[in-house]
């Protein structure tokens, strides 16, 4: 006989922890707090500060759980809030937008080959440097997170066709930029 493992989702825990049960909310938290460090962390290059934000995020989340309605995904309005935030500080603190880690992507064929996937690497990583930091923000969501238009849209608080424009206008440059410099993979 075969077992089936009842799985609850994000949205169980949220209606409950909107009910006031905090154990619902913890739940939301162990399950979300990587992606939402990943993200404070890659916009601020600070470890200690992602966490920080991170956690900060949880907790606005919490004081204004009553207010989410369920209109979007609880994980895009989250990145919002986290989203938000880590603009905020990086505000505050004068910080430029973490790089993208490559590392884990790295092949491993050749040193050749790897010598030149570095090198790669920190070209790309220096053109996302070049851009604005909204259109970056948007190529970052959808390139590396995989976020759709809609979720990046209600990440970030823009319209759905300038987050498209954004993300077209991020990917025009970075292909015109490795046909100039024959970039090859």
């Amino acid at each position: 006989m075969m077992k089936i493992e009842s799985r609850i989702s994000v949205d169980d825990f949220v209606k409950k922890a909107q009910k006031g049960d905090r154990q619902a909310f913890s739940e939301i938290v162990r399950i979300l707090m990587n992606k939402i460090t990943a993200l404070t962390y890659k916009m601020t290059s600070d470890r200690d500060l992602a966490v920080d934000i991170a956690q900060d995020s949880f907790v606005a989340a919490w004081q204004n759980l009553h207010t989410f309605n369920f209109d979007a995904k609880f994980e895009s309005w989250l990145y919002r809030i986290a989203y938000n935030k880590s603009l905020n500080a990086i505000k505050k603190e004068e910080r430029h937008i973490k790089d993208f880690d490559f590392d884990s992507q790295a092949s491993t064929s050749s040193p050749e080959r790897d010598l030149y996937q570095k090198e790669l690497q920190d070209k790309v990583l220096s053109f996302l440097n070049t851009l604005p930091k909204e259109q970056r923000a948007v190529f970052e969501f959808r390139f590396y997170k995989g976020l759709s238009f809609a979720e990046i849209a209600d990440t970030t608080g823009k319209a759905l066709g300038t987050v498209k424009t954004l993300y077209r206008e991020a990917v025009k440059k970075l292909r015109n930029l490795a046909t100039k410099q024959r970039w090859t993979v």
